[in-house]
């Protein structure tokens, strides 16, 4: 199963580094950056946020999809409020804007989880207090503030 989740998640990471890198990823930049502007250069930024949703919620599709034949189990806790709230928190942690700090910012807050589990209740407290701690130290995330040092862009 392993070989098999990580088939998927090769092939999802490689789709978005090809839309990244596309005219059409160019276009969804533009549109975030300034969208009156992309707008006046004629693009119907409308019809590319709809596209970006669709394939937004088709990869988290697929991610939960995965995650339900691993662990054979398609709980309620998996569509519950506070699972985008930690999306969100591994994606700050990681940094935005940047392909690789998602993916370092689910590794450390999975790692985080697991090692601080035996603190029992105080396990939310004490990761909001790091996610805080690392807010402040790391104002781009962990892959922001490296691509900052090394001036390029990851």
């Amino acid at each position: 199963m392993y070989y098999f989740v990580a088939a998927i998640f090769v092939a999802g990471f490689a789709l978005i580094y090809r839309i990244i890198h596309s005219p059409f990823g160019q276009v969804l930049k533009a549109v975030r950056e300034n969208e009156p502007r992309a707008i006046s250069l004629g693009y119907k930024t409308d019809q590319y946020k709809v596209i970006a949703f669709v394939l937004s919620a088709a990869l988290a599709a697929l991610a939960g999809g995965t995650k339900a034949i691993v662990f054979q189990l398609a709980s309620l806790t998996d569509v519950h409020w506070g699972m985008s709230g930690e999306v969100i928190l591994m994606t700050l942690i990681g940094g935005m804007g940047t392909i690789f700090g998602p993916i370092a910012g689910a590794v450390i807050f999975m790692a985080l989880e697991n090692y601080l589990a035996q603190l029992g209740s105080w396990v939310t407290v004490t990761e909001g207090a790091i996610f805080v701690i690392c807010v402040l130290a790391f104002r781009r995330g962990i892959f922001g503030e490296l691509s900052r040092v090394l001036k390029r862009p990851l």
